[in-house]
């Protein structure tokens, strides 16, 4: 599943291009390609400050906020995430990423599994995290 992840991603990533007005550079795919994957391992690993790199400038501090009220440095783990779709807006400076995430939260021992969906916006030449809804950062990015 490893190796087919960033094969399925790129032909997703691609094909929601196709239909775009304006088409980004395969160079920008890649880069989308590169920060979506880089951003769920971050988060998968806990590498948090490193994935909050990833996050609009102008929310960092809020995503931030919420990881150390939530104690997921500690509490939270990540045990699996798989990137199921992406679309892109009609301008190619939007995409919408579509997972499945699974979690556990501390005390919890339960597995929790839900869709996440993340917005990603393409701001002076780099992609970045804009919102994310559902999952364990529901909130975090509203």
């Amino acid at each position: 599943m490893t190796r087919l992840l960033p094969v399925l991603l790129v032909s997703l990533l691609c094909g929601a291009c196709s239909h775009s007005q304006k088409k980004k550079s395969a160079s920008e795919l890649e880069a989308l390609k590169t920060t979506v994957e880089d951003f769920h391992r971050r988060v998968r690993w806990k590498d948090y400050r490193f994935a909050t790199r990833y996050v609009v400038p102008e929310r960092r501090k809020d995503f931030d906020k919420s990881l150390k009220e939530n104690k997921d440095e500690q509490d939270l783990d990540v045990t699996e995430y798989e990137i199921e779709g992406v679309e892109m807006d009609e301008s190619g400076d939007r995409a919408t990423v579509t997972s499945q995430f699974s979690w556990t939260r501390l005390p919890s021992m339960s597995v929790k599994r839900d869709t996440v969906t993340s917005e990603f916006i393409f701001r002076n030449g780099q992609w970045l995290l804009e919102k994310q809804t559902g999952g364990p950062f529901d909130g975090a990015l509203p």
